[in-house]
């Protein structure tokens, strides 16, 4: 699906300071339209001289004129005239008669959008926001309603004014972020709760609140709350009052609420604030558990490493007690595949996510590929080109073990007690993984693979392990080439959305 910087980096003629402003407003886009009850929409200039619809969002509390979303789709010309007197003249323009789309009919508003520098100047405008109001709105004449539409109307005509989003706010897109269903306080420039929604009110209670939100410095309510609690979060009491566009959680009885700040300024001053509450124990009790869960999973990986180096290091040892060479042949290659596995689960152990830098895997998969080197009286030159990328662990580990095998096998075999190259290179796209490993040694004997052990392992990882394909042949340099391609069916395609034309 299209974004709004792909669209209007495309579509329109914005700079980069424009479309990172539009990406902070796009942040709030539901919020924009749950507190006016109704359709948003954010339009760019388009380089035909039309408008280009790059962010919609729905009311949650208010039924869509909208079927789909109309991203991607240019301005209807009936549209237009209102669309461009906002844009001409910056202020609020607002249809004196239905406005349709498909069969409904509804009341349609322009506001033009404009951004505030560092030095805090105001750009614009520069885009145009409109909004879409069913004529049949039955919500307008509940007190709930109306407050809400009165917030929205103050956040669009900063909106004009370059004054929101604010610049250093948090981030309305973020997890846990409170929406105006949640909860919602209206504050006078003193601090006073002029209104706070049936949710807040909820919310509070079930803090130990008993009284009514309304009509009380909600500072004070919060320092009431808060009072024989250790809070270090010195910006709490402004918060509270509206002051400062910013976030912070609160822990009340075991429970933990959001409180988002708007301060609302017309003509350069303060008149007020708005402050959105979100009760969000269960999504920290989650969090917390999802923590717990990633530590645990990294403990086991980070145990299963240390269990596997110490049966890497017995059956070093073993194969160092050996009385036949072919037995610490056989020794040193189980070490050496029990090493390569526990890579893998060293690299997962230091992570979050079960997702493996593969890289970084195979550098240390080299090592090994020395280490037999080294017994062997070998001296060899490893080339590596390419990218492998970050791979699941589930990929990870097959393919470290058979990389290891191919990459040990072509040093102890084939540039046996002499000087070589082995060159490894990895080609990714979005569906498959080609690896070749080449080099320069005496060849294959035969001129064809054989079926030990080590080969059967290998086709075994790479074609039942990873659904792959392996072939090995000869070089064009008189050495051994083995190609492996794995599909990567794990990566999700995602399609680009074209614009549509509106008709």
């Amino acid at each position: 699906m299209a974004t709004l910087r792909n669209l209007a980096t495309k579509y329109s003629t914005l700079d980069e300071e424009e479309i990172e402003w539009l990406e902070l407003l796009a942040l709030d886009w539901q919020l924009m339209a749950d507190l006016a009850l109704s359709d948003v929409v954010l339009w760019v200039p388009a380089g035909d001289g039309g408008y280009l619809a790059v962010a919609h969002s729905r009311p949650a509390g208010s039924v869509t004129l909208f079927y789909r979303d109309v991203i991607g789709d240019f301005l209807r010309e009936d549209w237009r005239e209102l669309v461009d007197e906002a844009m001409e003249t910056g202020r609020p323009v607002v249809s004196t008669s239905p406005a349709w789309y498909e069969e409904n009919p509804m009341r349609l508003a322009a506001y033009s959008v404009s951004r505030m520098d560092g030095d805090g100047a105001a750009h614009g405008p520069f885009a145009v926001v409109t909004v879409h109001t069913s004529v049949a709105d039955t919500q307008k004449a509940s007190r709930i309603g109306a407050a809400f539409r009165e917030v929205s109307e103050d956040l669009f005509a900063m909106v004009q004014e370059g004054l929101f989003p604010s610049a250093g706010s948090s981030r309305g897109g973020e997890q846990g972020a409170p929406r105006a269903s949640d909860g919602l306080v209206r504050l006078n420039p003193e601090g006073i709760a002029t209104f706070a929604s049936p949710n807040t009110q909820t919310t509070f209670t079930t803090l130990g609140y008993r009284d009514e939100i309304e009509g009380e410095n909600f500072s004070e309510v919060i320092a009431e709350l808060m009072k024989g609690h250790f809070d270090t979060n010195e910006s709490l009491p402004l918060i509270a009052q509206g002051k400062v566009a910013k976030r912070v959680e609160i822990t009340v009885r075991g429970r933990t609420v959001t409180l988002r700040s708007i301060p609302v300024i017309r003509d350069g001053a303060r008149v007020g604030g708005v402050v959105l509450t979100r009760d969000v124990t269960e999504l920290r009790q989650q969090a917390q558990e999802l923590i717990t869960k990633d530590a645990t999973i990294r403990e086991i990986h980070h145990r299963v490493k240390n269990n596997l180096q110490t049966v890497a290091s017995l059956l070093r040892v073993q194969a160092r007690r050996a009385r036949s060479e072919e037995a610490k042949q056989v020794l040193g290659q189980a070490m050496r595949r029990v090493a390569a596995i526990a890579v893998v689960h060293d690299t997962l152990s230091t992570g979050l996510s079960q997702i493996v830098d593969f890289d970084v895997v195979f550098d240390r998969v080299l090592g090994l590929a020395a280490e037999v080197a080294s017994l062997h009286g070998t001296t060899v030159h490893p080339h590596k080109e390419g990218v492998f990328g970050e791979l699941p662990s589930e990929y990870a580990t097959p393919l470290a073990l058979a990389l290891t095998e191919i990459v040990t096998n072509a040093v102890e075999h084939g540039l046996a007690g002499r000087e070589g190259d082995v060159f490894i290179r990895a080609d990714r796209t979005d569906e498959r993984l080609a690896v070749e490993v080449i080099d320069t040694g005496t060849g294959l004997p035969g001129g064809t693979v054989g079926d030990g052990l080590g080969t059967q392992i290998v086709r075994t990882l790479v074609e039942g392990e990873l659904g792959g394909s392996i072939t090995w042949g000869p070089d064009e340099r008189g050495g051994t080439r083995v190609a492996i391609q794995v599909p990567l069916h794990w990566i999700a395609v995602q399609t680009r959305e074209i614009p549509r034309v509106q008709g």
